[in-house]
């Protein structure tokens, strides 16, 4: 049997369940509340549009005025505490000469009283004239004196260090490994590239034979330029440099995004370098061996060798520093063991290489393939487990925070446009670089020569922990 139409007097027959308001309707109260949800899209059409406008508009330094101002204000009141300072010291060093100088023209005054008195008397001695002649010959001396004097001014250096000025960053949201969303998009890499990638805010750099590539946020190539200087290692980006930097195998070169420009910085003779990191001042190397080194490079004016920290203060005989990684002052260090087979992850002090913590980490290194980490919002990190598929998140005092499998199986991860929470993976399944939303991480895996990106990309073979840029 039919039923009527849930709308109070209408008598027709229910053609259907409406799915706003869950209520039998007939077709004419259907359609009368279709055009109503249809209405509804325009305001918020709207809404969007006017916030799309709002974030065009948008003036960074409107933004940040207010902040800027009390730093001027800091400036100001420096530059003012100093010329107090300087005043005050140029009065001091006045009043010393002037000192001498009311002294010395008394004793003027003096003797030239002394003088007009006995010429006006007409009456003098052989001891007055000697008298006269030692005083004023004192007083010659005495304005020699005066005419070159020398103070003697002591000063030390005003000493101003980063702390004067502490600048609260917003807190950047921590990442939540289980939210990793579906693949947005998808690159896919054919034989000949190298797989080492990495990020500034505006772009991916990787490799894709012949040349290098520049891709941007929708995952396009913006730009790119033929590469002919053999295998590449590591990249990292500068922003010191305002320059990518792409380390080979036994070269250091600097890529100008603007340009595509390669400059050939630095080069050595004996040693390979694996990976690379940067801090706002240094450039950070480790060796291809097993003890490997950590070499220190200056950035300005040019890229020149500072020192090298040697085993065994970066690691032992039988370890290899699988990776390097800069962080708010600290360098984080991926180490396997060769004899046992082991990884861990350190975390140092860049300056120093002294150890904040050490985390053993149960992964048992079977493949002769370098594990990778990724620095996280909060000061937190992600191992990529490439052995059992498994991404591991540890926390900024060094525990295991969170572990998850993600399919196919890992191989690297790197944050890129951290403002808009997007991802990169690379897979074992097929060759591809893949965006993921809604997340800060890039995950990267190898399977049989194939490849799927999430963020970040480098793809190495070991031999007796000596690697190789795959190319296939």
């Amino acid at each position: 049997m039919s039923q009527s139409c849930s709308i109070e007097k209408c008598v027709r027959t229910s053609r259907g369940l409406c799915d706003c308001c869950q209520q039998n309707l007939c077709l004419q109260h259907l359609n009368e509340h279709n055009v109503l949800l249809i209405s509804q899209l325009n305001p918020l059409t709207d809404e969007i549009n006017a916030l799309e406008d709002r974030l065009k508009t948008l003036n960074i330094q409107n933004t940040i005025s207010n902040s800027r101002q009390k730093i001027e204000e800091w400036r100001q009141d420096c530059y003012k505490t100093i010329d107090s300072i300087f005043e005050q010291k140029c009065q001091e060093l006045d009043q010393l000469i002037k000192e001498k100088i009311c002294q010395q023209r008394e004793e003027l005054n003096r003797v030239h009283l002394k003088i007009s008195e006995l010429i006006n008397a007409q009456e003098t001695t052989r001891k007055d004239i000697d008298s006269l002649t030692s005083t004023i010959r004192q007083l010659e001396t005495n304005m020699n004196n005066i005419e070159q004097t020398c103070f003697t001014i002591n000063t030390r250096p005003l000493i101003i260090d980063e702390t004067f000025i502490l600048i609260k960053k917003t807190t950047k949201p921590e990442l939540d490994l289980s939210t990793l969303s579906p693949v947005y998009r998808t690159i896919h890499h054919s034989n000949g590239d190298f797989y080492s990638i990495t990020c500034n805010v505006r772009y991916l750099l990787i490799h894709q034979h012949p040349n290098l590539c520049l891709v941007d946020g929708e995952m396009k190539i913006a730009k790119q330029t033929l590469w002919s200087y053999g295998a590449i290692h590591d990249m990292c980006w500068s922003s010191t440099l305002d320059r990518f930097i792409v380390l080979g195998k036994k070269n250091i070169f600097l890529i100008n995004e603007n340009t595509m420009s390669i400059d050939n910085a630095y080069a050595i003779q004996e040693q390979e370098w694996l990976s690379c990191t940067c801090s706002d001042t240094v450039l950070f190397t480790s060796t291809n061996t097993y003890g490997s080194s950590i070499m220190e490079f200056t950035l300005l004016p040019a890229i020149e060798l500072i020192r090298e920290w040697k085993y065994p203060l970066t690691c032992s005989r039988d370890e290899g520093i699988n990776d390097i990684l800069f962080n708010n002052g600290n360098l984080a260090l991926m180490v396997t063991n060769d004899s046992k087979k082991s990884l861990r992850i350190e975390l140092r002090y860049a300056k120093t290489l002294d150890r904040i913590w050490i985390l053993e980490l149960n992964i048992k290194c079977t493949q002769d393939v370098a594990f990778r980490c990724c620095s996280l919002t909060s000061n937190e990190w992600l191992i990529v487990d490439y052995e059992t598929g498994r991404l591991i998140q540890i926390t900024k005092d060094g525990k295991v925070k969170k572990t998850i499998q993600y399919n196919p199986s890992p191989y690297r991860a790197i944050l890129f446009d951290v403002q808009d929470y997007k991802t990169i993976i690379f897979t074992e399944l097929i060759s591809s670089m893949t965006f993921i939303y809604d997340s800060t991480l890039l995950v990267c895996a190898f399977k049989n020569g194939e490849h799927f990106i999430t963020l970040s990309t480098h793809i190495r073979t070991m031999n007796h922990f000596s690697f190789d840029e795959d190319q296939d």
